[in-house]
């Protein structure tokens, strides 16, 4: 199905309604803010990088004029930068929250909070703000759309060592990181509506650009041919926009999870009991990140 046609039949518009999406600039969220604004959203781009973000704005409202664009600093290393994003998103209030970005493959440090640095990027410091914004939304109607992975099922979490600093495999890293946050929403949301989780399916962006120069000079255009590409990927995600997963059930590609159009799958990847303990341990996590870590 092209897809036009696909953005026709599974959506709506979203006019009126405001939108953010952290990582807006990396290789699947441009795509995803192309797709969103197509639909009339307003946008709050979350990104790191205050230059690339504003590039990003100027080159959607060249296409899409009447675009509505605002922008938040957000650095999820850095848990000052976290608060002061969250704070500027409960002024925003947005109807959606679409926790796109991530890290794979990065040079590994211990973070203010003490958490390993891809343990609070990826699950952390998006758990805090969704915390946070919870309450706002809800009140909204809006929801919360949470960008999962297939590398949560590598390996099960260890109680000994949450954020898995003693790990080198950045995909036991990654896929841990990933684990917690979406289980620990799944509880979060238990009962309630507002939440989806996703997942996008394998593409070429820069998450997946970890390899040696020389060997990802090699498999890059295989990799283009073999998998989707990141504007079919963010499919995935936008379908979420509309669409509720209950808990242990999400929306990815329906070939082998990496291929073809969206599509509700359930998940037999955790237990009650880890979701349960994985839920006790983003609650402590949470409570801890509240203090102030400022210097």
């Amino acid at each position: 199905m092209k897809t036009s046609d696909w953005i026709k039949q599974n959506t709506a518009s979203l006019k009126g309604k405001s939108v953010a999406v952290s990582g807006a600039t990396g290789g699947i969220g441009c795509k995803l803010c192309r797709l969103l604004a197509a639909l009339g959203a307003r946008l709050i781009l979350l990104d790191r990088n205050p230059e690339k973000s504003r590039a990003l704005g100027e080159s959607l409202q060249k296409s899409f004029p009447h675009t509505e664009i605002s922008y938040i600093t957000l650095d999820l290393e850095d848990i000052s930068s976290v608060k002061t994003a969250t704070e500027a998103l409960l002024k925003a209030v947005p109807d959606v929250l679409i926790l796109n970005a991530g890290a794979y493959h990065i040079p590994r440090r211990r973070c203010e909070t003490g958490l390993d640095n891809v343990f609070q990027i990826n699950f952390a410091s998006p758990y805090y703000i969704v915390r946070r914004l919870k309450p706002s939304i809800r009140e909204r109607g809006g929801r919360v759309v949470a960008v999962g992975s297939i590398a949560h099922n590598y390996s099960k979490t260890d109680s000994g060592d949450i954020d898995f600093s003693t790990r080198v495999r950045s995909s036991l890293v990654y896929g841990n990181a990933k684990r917690f946050l979406m289980f620990s929403l799944y509880r979060l949301f238990a009962n309630e509506k507002g939440l989806a989780v996703v997942h996008p399916g394998i593409t070429l962006t820069n998450i997946t650009a970890h390899y040696p120069k020389l060997i990802f000079a090699i498999i890059k255009h295989p990799m283009k041919v073999l998998f989707m590409k990141p504007e079919r990927a963010a499919l995935n995600i936008l379908y979420g926009v509309f669409r509720d997963t209950p808990e242990n059930y999400w929306i990815g590609p329906r070939i082998f999870g990496i291929w073809g159009s969206p599509k509700y799958q359930r998940l037999n990847t955790c237990s009650s009991d880890e979701a349960e303990r994985i839920f006790r341990n983003a609650e402590k996590i949470y409570g801890e990140m509240q203090g102030d870590y400022s210097l």
